[in-house]
C-alpha cells in the first residue's frame, strides 16, 4: 500500500487519483469533515480513509505492508495563527514519518514550501545547505514550520543519522488546479477569479504597496497542479534521486498575466478593479517568487511544465465550468 497523508486535499487528492488510476492500493489520511470535501476522492478506488488521530494504530498495523508514504498532510493555511498547533501538524508529525520510513526502509517525499523562502531576500534557491537554509527567513508560522522540518532532516544527515530509503522535499510554489475548492480564502487566485467574473464582478487583483511594481504587477511562479504530481511521480519511479526540490515553473507571472489568462479562458472582456492589500498581511506580503529549477533538471527530471495560458484554460474549460468540477 501506498500512504497519502492530506490526501483529501488539494494537491493529495490530485496525487491520489493518479496513484489509483495506476492501480495502487491507496490509504489516505485526512479529515473530511462536514463539507464537500470528500468528493475531491469519490472518483477513484481507495484502500482506506482514516482521520489522523487513528495514525498511531494504522502504522502499527502497517508494519511490513506500506511500499512508501507521501507526506502532504499539514496545516496548509498562511494566516495560522496558532503556533502549537502549526507544530505539532507541520513539524513533530513530519519526524513520525521521517521515523517510520527509515525504520520501513520506504520512500518518503514530503510537502515542504515556497514560504519557507520569506521575502525571498536570500534567492529562491533549493539550496540544501544548512548555512544556506539557516539565512532563510519565513514570514509566517506556516513558512516556519515546514523550514523546521528541511533544517531538522539536514541536521539528521550531517550527523549520518538513520533516513529513509528514500527522501525528497518539495518547495511547492503558486499551485492552481481542480480540487481547491474547500480551500476558501487558501484557494488559488485563479479560482477566486473565476468565481468573481462568474458572478458579473469586475476581476479583483491587490493594489501595489512598492514602489518597484505597478497595480497587478506583482510576480508569482503559478504552476498548474498536475505538473506537482507528475514530479511526485518522478521522484517515486526513481528512488535514488533525494534532497530538497522547488516545485515551480522556473518562470514568474504577473497576478495581471494570470487574470488575462481567466478572461481569456472565460471569453471574457477584460475588468480588473485593483484593491488595497489588507494592512493585516501587507508587511509579510512576497511581491516576487520565482522557482530555480537548476536541481530537479539536473536529478533527471525533464518534462515541460505547464504554460500559465494552458494551465488556465484546462482549468476552467475541463473543471470549473463543469457540473461536477472534480478530478
Amino acid at each position: 500500500m501506498l500512504l497519502v497523508t492530506g490526501g483529501a486535499g488539494f494537491i493529495g487528492s490530485n496525487l491520489v487519483a493518479s496513484l489509483a488510476e495506476r492501480g495502487e492500493a491507496v490509504v489516505v489520511c485526512d479529515r473530511l469533515g462536514q463539507g464537500d470535501k470528500w468528493r475531491n476522492l469519490a472518483h477513484h478506488d481507495l484502500e482506506d480513509v482514516i482521520p489522523p488521530e487513528e495514525l498511531p494504530d494504522f502504522l502499527r498495523w502497517a508494519e511490513g505492508r506500506l511500499k512508501g508514504v507521501f507526506h502532504l498532510g499539514a496545516i496548509s493555511a498562511t494566516t495560522e495563527s496558532d503556533g502549537d498547533a502549526l507544530m505539532a501538524n507541520n513539524f513533530r508529525l513530519s519526524k513520525v514519518f521521517w521515523d517510520h520510513c527509515t525504520q520501513e526502509e520506504i520512500p518518503l517525499i514530503y510537502a515542504s514550501s515556497a514560504a519557507t523562502y520569506g521575502a525571498g531576500a536570500e534567492g529562491f534557491d533549493d539550496d540544501a545547505s544548512r548555512d544556506y537554509l539557516a539565512g532563510l527567513r519565513p514570514l509566517n508560522g506556516y513558512g516556519w514550520s515546514k523550514h523546521l522540518f528541511d533544517r531538522w532532516v539536514m541536521r539528521r544527515l550531517a550527523l549520518e543519522a538513520p533516513a529513509p530509503r528514500q527522501w525528497a522535499g518539495l518547495k511547492f510554489f503558486n499551485v492552481y488546479g481542480p480540487n481547491e475548492y474547500h480551500k476558501g480564502g487558501q484557494a488559488s487566485v485563479a479560482f477566486h477569479l473565476f468565481g468573481q467574473l462568474s458572478r458579473g464582478e469586475p476581476a479583483k487583483l491587490f493594489q501595489s504597496h512598492h514602489p518597484d511594481y505597478a497595480d497587478g504587477g506583482q510576480l508569482r511562479d503559478f504552476i498548474w497542479v498536475g505538473d506537482c504530481v507528475d514530479v511526485m511521480l518522478w521522484l517515486y519511479d526513481n528512488p535514488s534521486v533525494n534532497g530538497l526540490f522547488n516545485v515551480g515553473t522556473g518562470k514568474a507571472r504577473s497576478f495581471a498575466d494570470l487574470a488575462r489568462a481567466v478572461f481569456a479562458a472565460m471569453e471574457r472582456p477584460e475588468n480588473i478593479s485593483y484593491v488595497p492589500t489588507p494592512e493585516a498581511i501587507r508587511d509579510k506580503y512576497q511581491y516576487f517568487t520565482e522557482a530555480t529549477t537548476a536541481r530537479l533538471r539536473a536529478a533527471g527530471y525533464d518534462k515541460p511544465f505547464t504554460e500559465l495560458e494552458d494551465g488556465v484554460a484546462r482549468y476552467v474549460k475541463d473543471f470549473l465550468v463543469k457540473p461536477d468540477p472534480y478530478l
